[in-house]
């Protein structure tokens, strides 16, 4: 599959965080446009693109295109912004990073300060680092920032995105990667037996919200999600935890910490693979939930099934997918959902 970089790299260098999606959710409607046959959304912003089936049975694909953020919650009297964090961020990685601030009179550039470790006494640098002790520099006077700056307005990691290797690197892949996976499987879908509705859904880094919503809106058969997953196979962790490892293909999700995926939807999964020669592995990710599990228990149990795409660096400004498996995600979804008739039972 010939990779349209351009396209991902406008999805992942988006902002977008929670409960703020709506430069992304523009994104996916313009790419919508032409390749489905209904788009809507609704109060919480979660966005549809459905494809109308052969028969009504539906079929739920969703991908969350929120990344995790933050929020100011306090300008200090010098010009410097407090933060509130929206989504999970392991506080270590958070010094020296160039941030974007969001505001209603345009975007601002900023800096997560680090000062000299020389200038630090020894209680300083021992200090467990914590997200309600970063301050955002925007290189302006007091006063300006004050004009410009709201408590409300929204931040994000500033990074570009790019090819490395084999590997592409950048910020919110997570999950970003699957939202372009989502859409390749939008346009490869050709005159489906079955209704699908392709779902871009909001808040999931808050709690799995919108997935929960659109569950009971669509009221599906079928639901599968589309997400990053843990590739810890790099040094200092052994085999046992990688999870799963970049370049063996796409993870067919068993558990994770929101959802146990029902069996015969994986293993389904697992033998539409095998048939069409499309590289998978197995992930058992030990914590960290999924859309999954909040389209499972939406409106009534629901069989659900998952499609990860391997990811070194979770939350953090330097995520990194193998192209190979990106492509394995988007082959298999598609290979899915041509060969989902409606009739394959998923009851246990």
């Amino acid at each position: 599959m010939a990779l349209d970089f351009d396209l991902l790299k406008e999805l992942t260098e988006t902002s977008g965080v929670p409960g703020y999606e709506d430069r992304l959710r523009d994104v996916v409607r313009r790419e919508f446009d032409g390749v489905v046959d209904e788009v809507r959304s609704d109060a919480m912003g979660n966005l549809v693109g459905t494809v109308e089936g052969a028969s009504d049975y539906a079929v739920v694909v969703a991908a969350h295109m929120d990344e995790i953020g933050f929020m100011v919650k306090h300008v200090t009297d010098e010009g410097f912004l407090q933060l509130d964090a929206l989504g999970g961020w392991d506080p270590r990685i958070l010094k020296a990073q160039r941030v974007t601030v969001l505001t209603e009179a345009g975007d601002l550039p900023g800096v997560i300060g680090s000062v000299p470790p020389h200038t630090l006494t020894e209680e300083q640098k021992e200090k467990e680092p914590k997200v309600e002790d970063v301050y955002v520099d925007v290189g302006l006077p007091s006063d300006a920032v004050e004009e410009r700056v709201d408590v409300g307005d929204l931040v994000t990691t500033a990074q570009t995105t790019v090819e490395m290797g084999d590997h592409l690197t950048g910020k919110a892949l997570d999950n970003r990667v699957s939202v372009f996976a989502m859409l390749e499987a939008a346009r490869r879908l050709d005159d489906p037996d079955v209704t699908v509705h392709f779902v871009a859904t909001v808040q999931e880094e808050v709690g799995l919200r919108g997935a929960e919503a659109i569950g009971v809106d669509l009221d599906p058969a079928l639901a599968l999600a589309l997400d990053t997953t843990v590739a810890n196979d790099v040094p200092s962790f052994d085999a046992a935890e990688y999870v799963t490892e970049l370049g063996d293909g796409a993870a067919i999700k068993l558990k994770d910490s929101s959802v146990i995926t029902n069996r015969k939807v994986h293993r389904r999964l697992r033998d539409v693979a095998e048939a069409e020669e499309i590289d998978y592995q197995l992930e058992i990710l030990p914590a960290g939930g999924t859309d999954t599990g909040g389209l499972q228990r939406s409106h009534g149990a629901k069989p659900v099934g998952a499609i990860s795409v391997p990811t070194r660096y979770l939350h953090t400004p330097t995520e990194s997918v193998h192209r190979d498996d990106v492509a394995a995600v988007v082959d298999l979804l598609t290979a899915f959902l041509d060969s989902e008739t409606g009739e394959h039972d998923y009851t246990l």
